[in-house]
């Protein structure tokens, strides 16, 4: 039985069928809290849990944006779920209509889209930046949402056999093909599976056509001729369990069981990309390959290429490699619902130790759906502000003296095309959410009920307006990666990509309709009352009363009254004079790369390169002497709440006052502590690169020290504790200071009443003489007028009292050792209880010989390529083996190479064994001259495009009078490895990696420690 379908509001076709009411069959704008869960870097190394996102989570962040929160109009609800036997026997939906076809929005000219005969939608879009490189991805329409029970975990399982051999490239040869080509694997090369997308992902070095017609040739051999070798299959099991290992933790029984409370209903809870272990032991390549043949179809595929290319060679080459897939027609999606939008009144209670507690306030309502066009954006634009303002206040909540919560944020979003919600969610100390609630509770009526000021809403808009502005003059400069992102937008959200000059105008025009009611108005069109919600709670300890105690606690501050609130009235900056402006004393350029150095009268350093990579755009960073030297033995905490300075605000703003007043301009202020300097860093446009600059001096020269900021950073003190030991990470993180440098109290971590000890008056105490007297200098990168920084730089930091003219050595602090004990030591997690984690590391030395080091580097390489083929081809025992080679610049003879491997708990031994073999061969053994090439090509490619970025450029600027040596062996290093030989390599091996005198290093799981004892 088909159910009936949705119409399209403006022309006949369904609005599954028509991509202007949908932009494809299966659209996805999500907003706050959206379910999306992606599978990232699956198929390759270099990725971490952390590339695991989990939007359910609803962080904060996405709060503060609602941006997010889209979409207007009205729609039917979509069909109930569709079984997987119905997808198959449906009629397939009609060819893709670009959604720009019915929009008034003016589509970027410079794209190009196309579909070929058999339906296969293409995007071009020429780009120089950075100059001659190139991305190609290939975006597939399918994924777990489209799993039968039995199939649960298959399309990520295919994303894995998509590199394990097909007709024309044999099992594990596809990444060797690219490693040659100076491809990475994992940071060039990725793929991710989610819900209801599945991309392949290149990143390429060089825009030559040889290279692009390799890239779109691996591209169509995932398409249409993977082999699906059962011998691979089986042993590919191994890689797949060991990733859903590795992914399982509390944070994801969190978000599962958070997904299965909120949407009981749904299908998608159920379909989580990873699948289960019991489905994923029964694939068969047959089974996989059912699948793949089911989801692969030109109809619901796309190719997106963005770079340094004619448009015309890369069409031409898509037509030649693309034209003859032949498959049959797209099937019609699986619903990911349905969502009960009348759920209510439902209570959730989700503990675990190592949670810090949070409430979520929840409601669903029917999904809105609507094109793209300018009232849409418009509207949006309207709630986008109205949920800024509301985050907003929560934020000055958050900073006050005594903060009722650590955190708040209200946002609505849409779940696929099946339902929206809206959520209220409050990060609240440890036993404190009731107070947080209320408070929260209390605020987001508040706004519904009285609205918003004149000021409020102008603070928004400078800040839109100046992003906006930002996003015009940097519009020729933008990466390759922005262009990737509105090719993307466009397939699964129907968001069409428009320029950034045409997005100025359309907000300028709108902005006389932008008032206090009309922003109201728009919020509570997606706005979804929080009436009889649904209430989750999480963290360490249930509240007292449980459930009960939560809903009543909700349902009492429904009964009172809302009242206005009072709102401060913005001030102006107070700091633009620091007295007569500074002298330079000192003006030269390094003539191999054009860096200006200058030295004022008072010792500051100033550093300058001019650079057109990022049309109006400017690095800033200062760099003030101190930093972790000022933690000694006596003192290792000395600087611990260094970090958070900024949350002090200034002698004359708070933290919260600084942001309205700085509202509408790019400045940033953050205090970060480097081994051997203070570094306030931040991004900056030529028009507020004096502003950016008098912050950074009113930050050095008048701290506020409130504190507000001491608050919050104990907050969070106990939350990070709470975590210690929750995965085999987070254990690992915790000891390996102590244990690799026999207690030394720098580099050993405290239990957390030693944190909560410290205060900014400690901190002021440590860190002032640095702030007033220590040398300083200043790095500028980017799109600047010379001679305007120069001025700029004068009248601020220039203008300073006498300062060091150097920064010091503190040679009594730059010792730092590395046990003599290399004993087996075992720590023990609390996380599942089948993870363990295997680390050995070796001493090796520091950076001062830049020969040794570049081959150290070739040789991390060499180690990472043979233990994945090793650890993960060859045996299937983990899903992502590390290996990391660090030569200290501060630390004196100090340097570690290091490998490990997250493996199953019964693997241990084998894995060990597996590992020292590993090195032993790289000792001992041949290695040939292709493994060198995969090896050192992507490191070759990435010097070729270090200075291809202000980024790069900042790595060789920041330090260029105070440690010259840097900008010296960045001009020698490409050489040393380009002439590196494998005798070279073997030679460092033999010198540092002794397979008898490795510090290991096991963490199991908490229950293998009683059975340790006994």
């Amino acid at each position: 039985m088909t159910a009936a379908r949705a119409k399209c509001s403006i022309c006949p076709r369904t609005a599954a069928s028509c991509a202007r009411a949908r932009p494809s069959p299966r659209s996805k704008r999500f907003g706050s809290n959206g379910p999306r869960l992606v599978v990232a870097g699956s198929a390759f190394l270099g990725q971490t849990p952390g590339m695991l996102r989990l939007l359910t989570a609803v962080p904060l962040i996405f709060l503060t944006n609602p941006a997010l929160a889209r979409d207007a109009g009205q729609a039917d609800p979509m069909p109930p779920v569709q079984s997987q036997a119905a997808a198959q026997t449906a009629a397939p939906v009609q060819p893709p209509v670009w959604p720009m076809d019915g929009s008034d929005l003016p589509v970027d000219p410079a794209y190009r889209f196309g579909v070929l005969d058999n339906g296969l939608r293409y995007i071009i879009r020429p780009n120089g930046t950075p100059a001659a490189q190139g991305m190609v991805q290939f975006w597939i329409e399918g994924g777990s949402i489209d799993e039968t029970e039995a199939e649960r975990g298959y399309a990520h399982f295919v994303e894995h056999m998509a590199f394990n051999g097909s007709t024309r490239v044999p099992e594990g040869e596809m990444i060797h093909l690219l490693e040659r080509q100076g491809l990475a694997f994992g940071a060039d090369t990725n793929a991710s599976t989610s819900f209801d997308t599945t991309l392949y992902k290149l990143d390429l070095p060089r825009n030559d056509p040889a290279l692009l017609d390799t890239a779109l040739m691996l591209m169509r051999e995932v398409a249409s001729e993977l082999l699906f070798d059962p011998a691979a299959v089986e042993r590919e099991k191994g890689v797949v369990l060991s990733e859903m290992r590795v992914r399982d933790s509390y944070a994801m029984d969190n978000t599962v069981e958070r997904m299965k409370f909120l949407f009981p209903t749904a299908l998608f809870p159920d379909r989580l990309p990873i699948g289960k272990a019991e489905t994923l032991q029964a694939a068969t390549a047959e089974s996989l390959r059912a699948l793949w043949q089911r989801l692969y179809r030109p109809g619901n595929s796309a190719l997106i290429v963005v770079g340094d290319y004619d448009p015309d060679v890369v069409e031409a080459a898509i037509r030649a490699h693309f034209s003859s897939w032949q498959a049959p027609p797209a099937l019609p999606p699986v619903s990911e619902g349905p969502i009960d939008v009348d759920l209510a009144g439902k209570t959730d209670i989700f503990l675990h130790p190592a949670l810090s507690e949070r409430i979520t306030i929840t409601r669903h309502g029917e999904w809105i759906g609507e094109p793209d066009t300018v009232a849409y954006r418009q509207r949006n634009v309207r709630r986008q502000i109205g949920y800024g303002i509301i985050n907003r206040r929560f934020q000055s909540m958050a900073r006050e003296e005594d903060p009722p919560f650590r955190g708040a944020g209200l946002g609505s979003s849409e779940a696929f095309q099946i339902g929206r919600s809206t959520n209220l969610v409050i990060d609240a100390g440890e036993g404190e959410w009731k107070r947080g609630l209320a408070a929260a509770q209390a605020e987001y009526r508040r706004a519904l009920a009285f609205g918003f000021t004149e000021a409020e809403v102008a603070e928004q808009l400078a800040n839109l307006r100046s992003a906006l502005e930002n996003n015009v003059a940097g519009a020729d400069t933008r990466g390759n990666a922005s262009f990737i992102t509105g090719a993307l937008t466009l397939l699964e959200d129907g968001q069409i990509p428009t320029t950034p000059a045409s997005g100025l105008a359309r907000f300028e025009d709108h902005v006389p309709l932008i008032t206090p009611q009309s922003v109201l108005e728009s919020l509570q069109e997606e706005l979804i009352p929080l009436d009889n919600p649904l209430i989750r709670f999480e963290g360490r300890t249930a509240p007292e009363g449980g459930a009960d105690a939560l809903r009543a606690a909700w349902n009492a501050g429904m009964d009172i009254q809302p009242t206005r609130g009072d709102r401060a009235e913005t001030a102006e900056f107070a700091y633009s004079d620091f007295g007569p402006a500074g002298t330079v004393v000192s003006d030269q350029v390094d003539p191999r790369y054009g860096i200006r150095k200058l030295v004022f009268a008072n010792g500051l350093m100033l550093n300058i390169k001019r650079t057109n990579l990022q049309r109006g755009r400017v690095g800033v960073e200062l760099n003030v002497d101190g930093g972790q030297m000022l933690n000694t033995r006596e003192k290792p905490l000395a600087t611990a709440m260094a970090g958070v300075l900024p949350m002090g605000g200034l002698g004359r703003h708070s933290n919260d006052e600084l942001q309205s007043v700085l509202a509408g301009r790019t400045v940033g202020f953050n205090f970060e502590t480097d081994e051997r300097s203070f570094r306030l860093a931040a991004q900056t446009t030529p028009r507020d690169l004096l502003l950016q600059l008098q912050l950074l001096t009113a930050g050095l020269t008048d701290p506020g020290y409130r504190p507000q900021g001491e608050a919050q950073y104990r907050r969070n003190i106990r939350n990070v504790f709470a975590r210690r030991t929750a995965t085999p990470d987070n254990a690992l993180s915790a000891s390996l200071g102590e244990i690799v440098s026999d207690g030394d109290p720098r580099f050993t971590r405290p239990e957390a009443e030693a944190y909560l000890a410290l205060d900014f008056e400690q901190l002021r105490d440590t860190i002032s003489d640095r702030l007033d007297h220590g040398a300083l200098e200043l790095a500028l990168v980017g799109d600047l007028d010379e001679e305007a920084a120069i001025a700029a730089v004068a009248s601020t930091l220039g203008a300073l009292p006498t300062r060091e003219a150097s920064f010091r050595p503190y040679s009594e602090n730059r010792e730092r050792s590395f046990t003599a004990d290399r004993s087996v030591r075992t720590l023990y997690h609390d996380g599942t209880a089948q993870q363990a984690l295997l680390r050995m590391s070796w001493p090796t030395t520091d950076d001062t010989d830049l020969r040794t080091m570049v081959t150290l580097n070739l040789l991390e390489r060499i180690v990472r390529l043979e233990l994945t083929a090793k650890l993960r081809e060859e045996l299937g025992q983990t899903y992502s083996p590390s290996v990391s080679s660090s030569q200290s610049s501060t630390y004196r003879g100090y340097g570690l190479f290091t490998i490990a491997a997250a493996v199953d708990v019964s693997q241990v031994a084998a894995a060990r064994e597996a590992m020292l073999e590993t090195i032993g061969a790289t000792l001992a053994g041949p290695l040939d001259d292709d493994l060198l090439l995969r090896a050192r090509a992507p490191l070759l490619e990435r010097y070729d495009s270090a200075l291809k970025s202000n980024g790069g450029w900042m790595n060789l600027t920041r330090r260029a009078q105070s440690r010259p040596e840097i900008v010296d062996r960045f001009t020698q290093a490409r050489d040393i490895l380009a002439g590196l030989t494998l005798e070279d390599v073997k030679t460092v091996a033999a010198r540092f990696l002794d397979t008898q005198n490795q510090l290991e290093v096991d963490v199991l799981p908490r229950g293998m420690a009683s059975s340790a004892a006994e």
